[in-house]
Formats: structure tokens, C-alpha cells, sequence
């Protein structure tokens, strides 16, 4: 069995509930106590800004601040791919406990025994 799960979010505000389920998923990873990595790319950088997390709340699931806290204080990491950060200049947003990470180490991380679901 993968003891890594990356779960890659390429949605952002536009789709509040992919954003939402895709870190339900990753909390749900975190108690089958595998290493889990949220990675964002594409649009999905945007659910890391602040107002974003603090903006998202789907019917039936907690709110997406809920969810990111946990997750990260869980031992969770979130991921961004640096060159869709700078495209959509979030760069002086992101909390501390971003990453940003290109390519290659995101991929080198799931190779390694790992898993990918994408949202």
C-alpha cells in the first residue's frame, strides 16, 4: 500500500466544492496516517489566499478555514507551483505554511511511493 497521498487541487474559488472536497480527502489521508500533500496548481493557488480560506464555506461539509487549519496542524503540507503563483501574483499572500515547489519535486515526491487523486 502507497504511503504517500498527493492530492493535486487545480480548482480555486470558482469551484468552492472541489477545493472543499479535495481537503476533506486529504484530512481523511492524514488519519490513515499516511504523509499527505496538498499541491496547488493552476487556479487551485488561490485557495491559499487568506481571504479565499476565510470565504469558502460549502453546504453539509466545515468550513475551508476549518479544514486547511486542520489539515496543517495535522502535519499536513500544502504545495504551490511557483510558476502559477507568479502568474497570478499571489506570491505576497500565501501563509508561511505554503511551499512553493516546481515540477519536479512534486513529482519526485509522488513517485516515491506514492498516489495522486485530483481535484
Amino acid at each position: 500500500m502507497a504511503e504517500r497521498l498527493l492530492i493535486n487541487l487545480t480548482r480555486g474559488p470558482d469551484e468552492p466544492d472541489r477545493a472543499t472536497v479535495a481537503l476533506v480527502m486529504a484530512n481523511a489521508g492524514l488519519t490513515l496516517d499516511k504523509s499527505v500533500v496538498v499541491l496547488l496548481a493552476t487556479e487551485g493557488v488561490r485557495v491559499a489566499d487568506p481571504r479565499v480560506l476565510d470565504s469558502v464555506a460549502e453546504a453539509g461539509f466545515l468550513p475551508l478555514r476549518e479544514l486547511w487549519d486542520t489539515f496543517v496542524a495535522s502535519g499536513g503540507e500544502v504545495w504551490a507551483c511557483t510558476p502559477c503563483v507568479k502568474k497570478r501574483h499571489l506570491e505576497d499572500v500565501l501563509p508561511a505554511a505554503v511551499k512553493s515547489v516546481g515540477a519536479v519535486a512534486a513529482l519526485s515526491w509522488v513517485m516515491e511511493d506514492g498516489v495522486s487523486v485530483s481535484f
